[in-house]
C-alpha cells in the first residue's frame, strides 16, 4: 500500500505484520499491553467521541504527558484521521509559557496525563478563552477523562463519517504544531505536514539495522519532541513493539525487564549512563578496579568496523567477558544501537560505548527538518566517530559562506505559525533553510562544528566555539556541565557545574577533605578547583592559545529545567546561566 498520511503507517502494521504488543505502558506494575487491532479500535473511538464534541478539522488540541504512554499515540492517530492538529507540548514549561502557546494556537481541549499537569492547565485556562474542556488519562478527582470520550465513541453511527474525514486528509495538510523550546525569546511554531515528517520517516529508514523478528523499542524521550515522535512512526511501520519507560528513574530497572533492541538516547543521558558505570568499575576497589580502569585504556583507542590486530583480539576478549559483557547486560542484553540527537554526542564517549558492543549511531536535525538531516548507519563507508554521518538521500544540504547547514527538501517546515517574518527570515532566496549551525563535510559525512549563534569573538578578535571546547572538557569526571563564555572579553573563560554526586563519591574515599560537602561548600573549595585547574590545563593543549580556558568558577546548584537553566532536551539555555551566575562571570573578569 502507498503510505500518505502517519496514520497509514498503523494501517500498513496491520495489513503486514499485526502485533499484539504494539504499545505497551506499565500500570500497577504490569506491562499493560495494547495490540494493533485495538490501537486502531480505541483511535476510531476517539475519533466518533471527538466529533460528537463538536470537533471539526483543522480545530488544535494540545497533548501533554509527563512520561510517555499509549493514550498519546492513540489521540495522536485519532487527531490526525479527522483533520484535527495536535499541538504536543512539554510538561515541564511554565504557565507563562503555555499561556502563549495556548493563545498562539488558539486551543481548545487539552489532554494530560496526571494531578501536576491538570493544576497547571487549570491555571491556564483562566488566561487562554479558546480552551474549552481539559481532559486526563490518569483517574483525578473532580477532572474530566479520556474515557468519557472513548465511552461517547463506542456507538459507531458515525464511523462513515471518520471514513469520510479520513479520505478528505491529504499528504500536504497540516498535522502538527511543535512550538521549540528554544534557548532564548518566545517559543516559535513550527507547522509541519504529513509530508515533512512521513517523508523522513521513510528516508531515515534506510540507515535502521535489522531488529530481528520481534524487536522492541524502549521510549522515554519526550514524545512531544519530534525526533522521539518521528521515531515512533518508525517503529511502527517496521512493527516494533513500543515499551514506554515508566520514569526516567526507572529506565535501568524496565531495560532489563524488556531487553530493548533499540533506544534513542540524547547526549546528556550517555554522559550519565557512563558515570554511573565508571563510578562502580573505579571504586570498586582492588583488582577488579584495575581490569576495569585497563578496559578503558583499551576502549579509548578501539576503531569501529576496523580489523583488530591477533594481540588486541585477545585482550578484546579478556576486556569483553570481564567488563563489557556487563555495560551490555545493564542494558538489557539485546540492544542492537542506540540512535543519539538532540546535541553533540562526545566521540570519545561513544567510542567506549562501540567498544562495548553498545553501536551509537549519532544523527542531526532540528523541529523544522522534520528533524533527521542526517545520521550515521551501521556501514564503514556511512559512519565516523565525531560526524554525524551522511545525509539522507531525500534532503539537499549545502553549507554558505560561513559554513552555515543549510537545507532543502520535503522534511523542510511549511512555516512558523502566524509568523510571516520570522519564516521568510529562515530561509535563503533560493529557498534553502537556514539552520543557524556551522558544518563540514570530510569522506561525504557531515560534522557539526557549533552553533553560529554562540560563536563569539573575543576582545581580540578570535574566534571562539564554545561547543567545542564544552565537550572536551566534559570528559572531566568532577565536570557535570560547562559553559563556555567571554564575547568581547580578552579570554574564554567557562561556568562549571561541579558533578556534585562523583565528588562525594571522590570525598569518601578520602582523596579529598571537604567537611560536611553541601553543593555550596563542594563550589567553594579551592582544593578542588586545584585538581579540576590541573585537568583543565591538560585538554587545553589540543586548542590555541586564544581558545584556552584559563580561568573558571564553579556554581554552587544543579543546573535544571526546574529553575530555568535547561531547555526541556537539557541543551543550555545561555543567556540565563551567564544572568543567573552574573557575579561569577564579573569575577571572572575582575583582574
Amino acid at each position: 500500500m502507498e503510505i500518505k498520511r502517519l496514520f497509514d503507517f498503523l494501517t500498513y502494521q496491520l495489513n503486514t505484520k499485526p502485533l499484539d504488543n504494539a504499545l505497551v505502558t506499565k500500570r500497577d506494575g504490569i506491562w499493560r499491553k495494547t495490540s494493533s487491532q485495538d490501537y486502531q479500535k480505541f483511535a476510531n473511538q476517539i475519533s466518533r467521541g471527538l466529533l460528537r464534541k463538536g470537533i471539526k478539522p483543522g480545530d488544535k488540541v494540545a497533548l501533554i504527558t509527563s512520561v510517555n504512554c499509549t493514550e498519546w499515540n492513540v489521540m495522536d492517530i485519532a487527531l490526525q484521521q479527522i483533520g484535527v492538529i495536535s499541538v504536543p507540548v512539554y510538561p515541564s514549561i511554565s504557565i507563562k509559557e503555555y499561556e502563549f502557546i495556548f493563545n498562539d494556537a488558539e486551543i481548545e481541549y487539552s489532554f494530560v496525563n496526571d494531578a501536576e499537569l491538570y493544576d497547571k492547565m487549570l491555571k491556564t485556562q483562566e488566561l487562554v478563552p479558546t480552551l474549552k474542556e481539559i481532559y486526563t488519562f490518569q483517574e483525578i478527582e473532580g477532572a474530566q477523562n479520556w474515557k468519557e470520550i472513548l465511552e461517547l465513541g463506542l456507538d459507531e453511527g458515525n464511523q462513515e463519517e471518520v471514513e469520510r474525514l479520513k479520505s478528505q486528509v491529504k499528504s500536504e495538510d497540516v498535522v502538527t504544531l511543535i512550538y521549540t523550546s528554544g534557548t532564548t525569546g518566545e517559543p516559535k511554531g513550527v507547522v509541519l505536514t504529513h509530508h515533512n515528517i512521513l517523508s523522513n520517516v521513510i528516508a531515515s529508514n534506510e540507515i535502521v539495522p535489522d531488529m530481528g523478528e520481534h524487536g522492541k523499542a524502549l521510549s522515554f524521550l519526550p514524545i512531544c519532541h519530534v525526533f522521539e515522535r518521528m521515531l515512533i512512526y518508525l517503529y511502527q511501520y517496521n512493527s516494533i513493539s513500543i515499551y514506554y519507560a515508566e520514569s526516567i528513574d526507572a529506565i535501568g530497572d524496565n531495560l532489563k525487564e524488556i531487553k530493548p533492541t533499540v533506544m534513542t538516547v540524547v547526549p546528556r543521558v550517555v554522559e550519565k549512563v557512563y558515570g554511573k558505570i565508571y563510578d562502580k568499575g573505579a571504586t570498586v576497589g582492588g583488582v577488579k578496579s584495575k581490569i576495569f580502569m585497563a578496559s578503558l585504556k583499551f576502549a579509548e583507542r578501539f576503531k569501529p568496523f576496523e580489523e583488530m590486530s591477533f594481540l588486541d583480539k585477545i585482550q578484546y576478549k579478556f576486556y569483553d567477558k570481564l567488563v563489557f559483557s556487563k555495560w551490555r547486560e545493564g542494558v538489557g542484553g539485546n540492544i542492537v544501537c542506540l540512535v543519539s540527537g538532540s546535541a553533540k554526542l562526545n566521540s570519545d564517549l561513544n567510542r567506549m560505548f562501540w567498544a562495548a558492543g553498545i553501536p551509537i549511531l549519532e544523527g542531526y536535525g532540528l523541529t523544522e527538518t522534520s528533524p533527521v538531516i542526517s545520521v550515521n548507519a551501521m556501514r564503514p563507508e556511512e559512519f565516523a566517530l565525531g560526524s554525524v554521518g551522511k545525509v539522507l538521500n531525500n534532503v539537499d544540504v549545502k553549507l554558505g559562506e560561513d559554513g552555515e547547514i543549510q537545507v532543502k527538501g520535503p522534511n523542510v517546515f511549511k512555516e512558523y505559525y502566524r509568523n510571516p517574518e520570522k519564516t521568510k527570515a529562515a530561509f535563503t532566496a533560493d529557498g534553502y533553510f537556514m539552520t543557524g549551525d556551522i558544518g563540514e563535510f570530510r569522506d561525504g559525512l557531515l560534522y557539526i562544528t557549533d552553533r553560529k549563534k554562540q560563536m563569539f569573538k573575543t576582545s581580540g578578535g578570535k574566534y571562539i566555539a564554545p561547543q567545542i571546547i564544552e565537550n572536551a572538557m566534559k570528559q572531566i569526571p568532577f565536570i557535570e556541565q560547562i559553559m563556555v563564555v567571554g564575547e568581547g572579553q580578552k579570554m574564554p573563560t567557562a561556568l562549571i557545574q561541579p558533578n556534585f554526586d562523583y565528588i562525594r563519591e571522590f570525598i569518601k574515599k578520602n582523596e579529598l577533605t571537604i567537611e560536611n560537602p553541601t553543593d555550596e561548600r563542594i563550589a567553594n573549595s579551592a582544593a578542588l578547583k586545584e585538581i579540576i585547574r590541573e585537568q583543565i590545563r591538560v585538554i587545553n593543549k589540543d586548542f590555541g592559545h586564544w581558545e584556552q580556558i584559563k580561568k573558571f568558577e564553579l556554581t554552587p546548584e544543579v543546573w535544571s529545567q526546574e529553575n530555568g537553566l535547561l531547555t526541556p532536551t537539557l541543551k543550555h539555555k545561555r543567556k540565563q546561566i551567564k544572568e543567573h551566575f552574573i557575579d561569577l562571570y564579573h569575577k571572572m573578569y575582575q583582574d
